[in-house]
């Protein structure tokens, strides 16, 4: 007997969203948040799945959230013009496939 469990690999998305339980549903609500980015206030808005990310990379590099934000901000944007909340969710993409 396995201790996995057999997913049928056409249905791998049901099976992710079977496992949630109802506390992790509200990783889907989207979040807005104010920052000032070099003297510049911007409303950021993303799902609170991606500010849990952002928030342990912040703690991890030891660094407050608002300078993580300005960092990704200012390295990201040469590649994708102003959508800083796109830049944003690809870069905790990235963290999560490396690092996670």
């Amino acid at each position: 007997m396995s201790i996995y469990v057999e997913i049928d690999p056409d249905d791998f998305l049901g099976h992710m969203f079977n496992a949630c339980s109802i506390d992790q549903v509200s990783e889907f609500l989207p979040e807005k948040r104010g920052f000032r980015i070099h003297g510049h206030s911007t409303t950021v808005r993303l799902e609170r799945v991606f500010w849990t990310v952002l928030e342990e990379m912040a703690d991890r590099m030891e660094i407050s959230l608002p300078q993580l934000i300005a960092r990704i901000h200012d390295q990201c944007l040469v590649a994708n013009d102003k959508n800083i909340s796109s830049c944003l969710r690809v870069i905790c993409m990235k963290y999560m496939n490396i690092y996670a």
